[in-house]
């Protein structure tokens, strides 16, 4: 069980640096290959850009202007509150063996608190990087959709 934590622990270590280094999806660079004047290119991005926000339902610039998912201690599922009283409860079994049940339940109930913290901390930064994997999503979809668009017009995209 052990060597599962720190496997599993060491995974979302690689993953979290794998979505904090992966390259941003920028808007593609687009060239005329058609000889289109800047003027034509310039009205061919517009439309393109208002016919893939339509067609994929995504604005990058709402996507990437909206909040983080929000953290702190206020948010989470509790875990801190539940560890408290599973430490509680096994520290009273193992201090009532002791003779103290009282101040095992305590001692128990604080490691339990921090363990819990600990849990918390794990499930915001998994709701964090998942936020972000679904906002890059996003804007690689419009992205797809607006260099599609301008491909139809004739233009190179890279």
């Amino acid at each position: 069980m052990r060597m599962l934590i720190k496997v599993s622990a060491r995974a979302a270590a690689i993953a979290a640096l794998a979505i904090a280094f992966a390259p941003a999806q920028a808007k593609p660079i687009v060239y005329p290959a058609k000889g289109q004047s800047a003027q034509q290119q310039q009205r061919d991005d517009g439309e393109c850009y208002g016919w893939a926000k339509n067609t994929t339902g995504i604005d990058p610039a709402a996507v990437a202007s909206a909040p983080p998912p929000p953290s702190g201690a206020a948010v989470g599922g509790g875990e801190r509150a539940q560890g408290a009283v599973r430490g509680a409860v096994g520290g009273a079994a193992i201090g009532a063996i002791a003779g103290d049940s009282g101040h095992g339940a305590a001692a128990g109930a604080v490691i339990g608190t921090m363990a819990g913290g600990a849990r918390a901390r794990k499930n915001q930064q998994a709701q964090q990087q998942s936020a972000q994997a679904q906002k890059q999503g996003a804007i690689d979809t419009f992205y797809r959709a607006y260099s599609a668009c301008m491909e139809g017009r004739g233009y190179t995209i890279k």
